[in-house]
């Protein structure tokens, strides 16, 4: 699937951006998230590997959009937790 992630085009295809993701360890989840496998990744961790780009050349709506498109099930960010006591 051709996709525009930060004004470069990639051709994604679904099994090689479980490849991509395979031994590579989750990182703490407190934005957008995406399931790949069994294993829930920050979607700007899954972006900034398969487009070998920055994080902050992206957004994470761009990597979403492509990842949903691909099949992949993505989340919203957890809700924030209150403060008690503060």
């Amino acid at each position: 699937m051709r996709c525009v992630i930060a004004r470069f085009p990639f051709d994604l295809i679904k099994s090689e951006v479980e490849r991509s993701m395979e031994g590579i360890a989750p990182e703490p989840v407190t934005g957008e998230s995406v399931t790949i496998g069994r294993r829930t990744y920050p979607v700007k961790q899954v972006g900034e590997v398969i487009t070998k780009q920055d994080r902050r050349d992206f957004t994470a709506g761009e990597v979403r959009r492509a990842l949903t498109r691909l099949g992949f099930a993505c989340h919203d960010a957890p809700a924030a937790t209150p403060a008690w006591g503060v």
